[in-house]
């Protein structure tokens, strides 16, 4: 009975450790292959932020401020995407933001799809223009 109960415990602890919940450590998915797919966007497409900011800057305060205003903050945005894209590119081999190669954004508040640094209001990624999916489903209509 007693090798019996002892075979089983031996078992029961084989079964829970093969099965236990191993995860990735937090910042595994940031990696220099990342940091250099991100510095290349930021280059190629950092000037999507001039109609982008034209947009919004136009549904939040009017078409004339818009027009001065985004295009300016625009300018701006892309222009420092340009910078950031050009240093993450000779340095993305290197862990540059605390030992990782994480930039150095944090979640929006509100909008969980966007990483944003609070600092300068840039996303890791360039802005997409036009139709952005963020959902796999859609409604349809059917007559």
């Amino acid at each position: 009975m007693k090798k019996w109960l002892i075979t089983t415990i031996a078992a029961f602890s084989l079964i829970s450790v093969a099965t236990a919940d191993i995860q990735a450590p937090p910042a595994s998915e940031y990696t220099s292959t990342r940091k250099l797919g991100r510095a290349i966007s930021n280059i190629l497409y950092g000037f999507v932020e001039i109609p982008e900011q034209i947009i919004l800057k136009g549904d939040r305060f009017g078409r004339k401020a818009g027009a001065s205003y985004g295009l300016v903050n625009g300018v701006y945005k892309g222009f420092k995407r340009l910078g950031y894209g050009f240093y993450e590119l000779f340095t993305f081999h290197c862990p540059t933001y605390k030992g990782t190669f994480r930039p150095p954004y944090q979640k929006c508040g509100a909008d969980w799809r966007i990483e944003m640094n609070p600092n300068d209001g840039l996303s890791e990624f360039p802005p997409e223009l036009g139709f952005e999916s963020y959902f796999s489903h859609s409604r349809t209509t059917s007559y």
